[in-house]
């Protein structure tokens, strides 16, 4: 008994009876419970790990996890599931692509946040997904928290669902996954990228924009196949025909099923989008405006400038002309690049030149615009739409793409046509259609005639805010620039 007293008297002078309910160590082999233990001297371990703090996890492997369809911006709240990149049994990893969805605005590439198997799709290809609900189910091993919170002393990470920003030097930069992935890929610093998205989020197409004023080039995606069409055949005429017509076309031989159904399948997609812009735009009264340009000292200039451009790795069309042009124009007639408020009670004139080209895509219409075209060159300008067509035609257009236009120009003439009666895209005022080109006959100012290549262009504008007597001095002045290219060198800034 007097040992007994020496010994609890000794372990009472050199430390106090302390309760915990754990031990907490992160050990792959056990994880140790005591009612009690001895608090002893802890300096020797507090000098070797200052900066650390331990946290109770537990690994539960084979778990089900469910993967939601995330918050792609712009307010959209459901897509369509256009391609499955993953089947039920396939192996995952963090940033792997699952699947393409679509929708109103934009293709989106969904990607992965968890290491694991497949074992669920959720939806069929064509079929609606909804922001929030489940999108997969993938078998995973996951650290689940078995702490309270009373005894979390280290800041948790953030997790793969959560963590769509990262500190630089005490500034939040937003991004997601796949954007950051692309960028560690091409070994860019996400500092150094200016975020165009919502509250200056960082999107796949800063990243390209980045790579391409740094490089030059675009960078290489993967293309779908041309589609090559199948000429006419011609069928042989008689000689004594020869000389007035040298081939005549066989009919096109198309088979017409008269014994189908009628089918009916839900809006989707642009089609849907569709829907709602126009349904909004039979709310402004439309007025219209024609007239036409001649462009032939524009088509000369053209083909001196474009073996320059090419150099360059650049396609130099029209366009960048007639955009160019148009926000000149804009410039002094700014009212055609502003918006209405909905109760129509203030004009909100817009300080960047976003102007939209309307483009024919499989996917149906689509409407990216130029960004900031007010502080662009001709050949700047060339260069970003060269990159918007090339997405475009493989339907991979992003949502900052597609968002924030206050302009439109619709090259219809390209398909066929001359005069157009186009309809306004709201929130914007304003709208040009392009006819195609056409080589006339034409009088000069001395009363000769000559050969001229003359474009026809029909203007929409906002009749509640724009004037006739506006919109016709606008068009004056964009169809001087492009009758005298040269003209523009005055005004360019």
């Amino acid at each position: 008994m007097a040992a007994a007293n020496v010994l609890r008297n000794y372990y009472r002078a050199v430390g106090r009876l302390l309760c915990v309910r754990h031990i907490r160590l992160y050990s792959s082999f056990h994880l140790l419970k005591a009612k009690y233990t001895f608090r002893l001297d802890k300096s020797p371990w507090k000098d070797r790990h200052q900066h650390r703090s331990f946290r109770t996890t537990v690994v539960s492997p084979g778990q089900i996890v469910q993967f939601k369809l995330s918050d792609i911006g712009e307010g959209i709240t459901e897509v369509t599931v256009k391609e499955w990149y993953v089947k039920e049994g396939d192996s995952v990893s963090q940033f792997d692509s699952i699947c393409e969805v679509q929708s109103d605005k934009a293709s989106v590439t969904i990607t992965s946040r968890y290491d694991g198997v497949i074992k669920k799709l959720h939806y069929n290809l064509d079929e609606v997904a909804y922001v929030g609900k489940p999108l997969v189910d993938i078998e995973t091993d996951v650290l689940k928290d078995v702490a309270s919170e009373e005894d979390v002393v280290e800041t948790p990470a953030v997790s793969h669902e959560e963590q769509t920003h990262q500190e630089i030097k005490g500034h939040k930069t937003l991004a997601t996954p796949a954007v950051r992935r692309l960028a560690m890929e091409n070994n860019i610093k996400l500092s150094e990228v200016v975020g165009t998205g919502k509250d200056d989020r960082i999107l796949k197409e800063d990243i390209l924009n980045y790579l391409a004023k740094q490089t030059g080039a675009i960078l290489p995606l993967s293309p779908k196949p041309e589609r090559i069409p199948t000429l006419p055949k011609t069928v042989p005429v008689p000689d004594k025909l020869e000389g007035k017509i040298s081939k005549i076309p066989a009919p096109v031989s198309i088979r017409i099923d008269v014994s189908g159904k009628d089918k009916t399948e839900a809006l989707s997609g642009f089609h849907k989008a569709m829907v709602k812009t126009m349904t909004v735009a039979l709310k402004i009264p439309h007025f219209g405006y024609c007239d036409e340009v001649d462009l032939t000292q524009l088509i000369k200039l053209r083909e001196e400038l474009r073996s320059v451009a090419e150099a360059r790795g650049v396609k130099l069309s029209f366009m960048p002309f007639f955009i160019k042009a148009a926000s000149l124009g804009l410039l002094q007639y700014p009212i055609l690049n502003s918006s209405l408020d909905e109760n129509c009670q203030n004009i909100t004139y817009k300080a960047s030149h976003n102007i939209g080209i309307a483009m024919d895509t499989e996917q149906g219409l689509v409407v990216p615009n130029v960004k900031n075209v007010q502080v662009h060159s001709v050949f700047e300008i060339a260069s970003e739409l060269n990159r918007l067509q090339k997405l475009g035609s493989m339907n991979q257009l992003g949502t900052n793409d597609l968002t924030g236009g206050t302009f439109t120009l619709s090259n219809i003439g390209t398909i066929g046509g001359t005069y157009a009666k186009p309809v306004i895209l709201p929130p914007e005022v304003a709208i040009g259609a392009l006819g195609r080109v056409q080589v006339l006959p034409r009088f000069n100012h001395e009363g000769d005639v000559f050969k001229a290549h003359i474009m026809n262009v029909s203007w929409s504008a906002d009749h509640r805010i724009i004037d006739g007597a506006t919109m016709a001095r606008f068009s004056n002045l964009w169809k001087s620039y492009l009758e005298n290219p040269t003209s523009m060198l005055l005004d360019l800034k």
